[in-house]
């Protein structure tokens, strides 16, 4: 019987509870190590799930590469403990599965990327709606041609971001390095920019941070390369959660609401039929986690490589100094 591939979890937090949740369905893989500055997380994580509770802990993740024999790790840090974190695991030779967002600036990006291709390990995001059947087939359909040029997108994401957090490292710049426009925001900007391949030019932002220390509000106004333009909301003072995304082209239009697929050529308006057939037949209606596994064993490609955390940082850097200097900004490549 082979080797099970053996996983070090860096930050316990409530995030990370998905993982082990996952990691236990995944029979070539195991959880190997914990680690958490944190004590009391770490213990509320084995208290969840008692099978951990032989598992070697630790307070520093660097011990835990040193001391245990791990082939990947899963990262569920503060956004600002990424970028060292990853190069750190790169570099000992282990392959990287981190949470959104993989780095807080271009230039950390660009030194992910090359460190990845360098080592020749698998470095990918927790961009769970990757796996989603209604983006897969959205994202099928737009580069088959079935809406002819894009012209058009709009992608809206209310959350009661501003009360969640409080209080917490999510509303502290020196560890969020933003707010929610680079949390949960991240997901939004990803799938976008994922599913329709446009590149971003120049975006000109508007950023309400409701008395916060970090941003709460974000309106995006978006011109794509080619010509397409779009819209961005990111409402972190709404009631409840909602998300929706939309895409226009030439020959009709795609609408993503609540995984749900509704698509409209010049009028005809129809429940995607493909969707249901996608969604049986997908190998990707699983997890991120399952193609992390898949990938390290070579019997599948990340579906969610660090050039997607990239084109992420690059349109949400590009949003902050928009709004900081009041006018649009050309996005860096």
């Amino acid at each position: 019987m082979p080797r099970k591939l053996k996983i070090g979890l860096i930050g316990c937090g409530g995030i990370m509870d998905w993982h082990v949740r996952n990691y236990k369905a995944i029979k070539q893989a195991e959880i190997a190590a914990l680690t958490d500055t944190n004590k009391a997380q770490m213990t509320a994580v084995v208290e969840r799930h008692p099978d951990l509770s032989g598992k070697p802990h630790f307070s520093d993740y660097r011990k835990m590469i040193e001391k245990v024999d791990l082939d990947g790790v899963v990262i569920a840090t503060p956004h600002s403990f990424h970028f060292e974190q990853i190069m750190t695991c790169l570099d000992a030779g282990l392959h990287v599965l981190t949470e959104k967002p993989m780095v807080c600036s271009v230039a950390d990006a660009k030194q992910v990327i090359k460190k990845a291709e360098k080592t020749g390990k698998v470095m990918m995001i927790s961009y769970q709606r990757h796996f989603s059947p209604a983006f897969r087939l959205a994202k099928k359909m737009i580069g088959e041609g079935k809406l002819g040029k894009l012209t058009f997108v709009a992608a809206l994401q209310a959350q009661d971001w501003l009360r969640g957090t409080r209080g917490a490292w999510r509303q502290n710049p020196k560890l969020s390095c933003g707010g929610q426009l680079n949390d949960s925001g991240s997901h939004l900007v990803d799938i976008m920019l994922w599913v329709t391949g446009l590149q971003p030019e120049s975006v000109f932002a508007r950023i309400n941070n409701c008395g916060a220390k970090v941003d709460i509000l974000s309106a995006l106004t978006l011109r794509f390369k080619g010509g397409a333009i779009g819209t961005m909301s990111v409402v972190g003072d709404a009631p409840g959660w909602w998300e929706d995304i939309t895409f226009y082209g030439e020959e009709g239009g795609m609408y993503v609401r609540r995984d749900q697929l509704l698509h409209s050529y010049r009028g005809k308006k129809r429940w995607s039929a493909e969707l249901k057939e996608l969604t049986a037949k997908s190998k990707y209606s699983s997890n991120f986690d399952k193609n992390f596994v898949d990938s390290i064993l070579g019997k599948d490609e990340p579906q969610t490589p660090p050039i997607c955390g990239l084109r992420v940082i690059q349109l949400t850097e590009a949003a902050w100094e928009s709004a900081r200097v009041g006018q649009p900004v050309k996005v860096k490549s």
